[in-house]
């Protein structure tokens, strides 16, 4: 059964709970009552003042038609009205400044790319260069054809850092995703009053797209701790070009994702947001796609094909000390690459692709912060691998210390 999330509703439900978390009602069913009310009176004045400036006429739920000659009338009503409170919800304009509910709405199978003036940011030769090896990891980039990528390079602009310098705060509206290019910068996160560090990025990666793609506040802070550079897209080209990608790409794996029993515990608008941030690569028979002692930077999903894992063993005795054991294969719709993540330790195991294998990638920073709700399943994996290891080799410590 497939359940669709009727658009808006999100950010719908997203701005009253910042709303009673903001306000702390007594009551939030009234509360609820009085917000929903209001913000459905500001959108239908918003569109009589619209109609009234056309010099058209327009019914809302059986109200008086609006004209020139009641039109001052009813703004007069409306602003008496406004006055008795100092609750104001937001006001429903796509030529205003983001806000976090009730944003424009964008349908990327619709929109015509050339509506928008395409932005450029001059740069030097030996800036080019710097951005693009800032940028060629980076795998909400990795499905742009040449053009499309040309004109996000076009697009960003370079920006400094200072270290305490703050570079987005959580509940502030999105306006430019950013590529770090060089630096330390701190993610926190602040829940029922408490604000704590959940992770760091270091001298790589990329942050900003949720809020652009979701019309949400920003759901972290992220701070700087060194000196850094980044680029910054602005959120008009990053929904012009990156979005409609994204709408493609949706189409193509999220019947897919679907399927995947690992992420059957999330929600359908938690498993779209990880169709939003996964790339997809190629690898040839026998091509090795992760190996062991190596620092865990991505998770992987087998979309096609056929993996291997294989370990090498420090407690078993063997002519060739590089030789490794097969303990697993990964088929479509299995997964490897967690254990290292979810760990926090190098790769415990190698993984080699057996013939032609696609697999669907995500990066360490868009692991952590949306497989979060799966982490327990990937946890009680880990006793799994132990059990497989001490069958093979008596014991499992090639798991607990794969880089010794």
């Amino acid at each position: 059964m497939s359940i669709e999330i009727p658009a808006g509703l999100s950010e719908l439900l997203q701005g009253y709970t910042v709303e009673v978390l903001r306000r702390r009602p007594p009551d939030l069913l009234d509360f609820a009552a009085e917000y929903f009310g209001r913000l459905r009176d500001s959108r239908d004045q918003q569109l009589r003042e619209e109609a009234a400036a056309r010099g058209k006429g327009v019914n809302f739920d059986g109200e008086p038609m609006q004209t020139e000659s009641n039109g001052e009338e009813s703004r007069r009503e409306a602003d008496a009205e406004d006055s008795d409170s100092d609750f104001e919800p937001p006001v429903i304009n796509k030529y205003n400044r983001r806000v976090s509910v009730c944003a424009e709405a964008f349908n990327p199978d619709e929109e015509d790319e050339d509506t928008e003036p395409r932005v450029v940011h001059p740069k030097t030769d030996e800036q080019r260069c710097r951005l693009q090896e800032a940028c060629k990891d980076i795998l909400i980039f990795k499905n742009l054809d040449q053009e499309q990528l040309s004109q996000v390079l076009d697009a960003m602009f370079e920006r400094k850092v200072r270290p305490q310098e703050h570079v987005i705060d959580q509940g502030d509206d999105g306006d430019n995703f950013y590529v770090i290019e060089e630096g330390l910068y701190d993610i926190f996160v602040a829940r029922e009053s408490q604000t704590r560090c959940v992770g760091r990025y270091d001298n790589h990666g990329s942050f900003g797209e949720l809020a652009l793609m979701y019309n949400t506040p920003r759901a972290a802070t992220i701070v700087a701790t060194t000196e850094g550079a980044l680029w910054g897209l602005d959120r008009v080209t990053f929904r012009r070009i990156i979005l409609k990608n994204n709408a493609r790409k949706r189409k193509m794996y999220e019947l897919f994702i679907e399927s995947v029993p690992l992420l059957k515990s999330l929600e359908p608008s938690e498993r779209m947001k990880i169709v939003d941030v996964i790339g997809e690569k190629t690898y040839q028979d026998g091509e090795r796609i992760i190996a062991q002692g190596d620092k865990a930077e991505s998770f992987f999903i087998v979309e096609s094909g056929e993996v291997k894992i294989m370990i090498k063993s420090k407690t078993v005795t063997v002519k060739d000390a590089n030789q490794e054991v097969e303990i697993a294969r990964c088929e479509k719709g299995q997964y490897f690459g967690e254990l290292a993540l979810v760990t926090n330790k190098p790769r415990a195991a190698s993984a080699y692709a057996v013939g032609v294998v696609k697999c669907l990638v995500m990066d360490v920073q868009a692991f952590e912060r949306l497989l979060g709700p799966c982490m327990d399943i990937m946890k009680r994996n880990i006793t799994h691998y132990e059990e497989q290891l001490v069958a093979l080799f008596g014991s499992s410590m090639d798991l607990i210390n794969p880089g010794n």
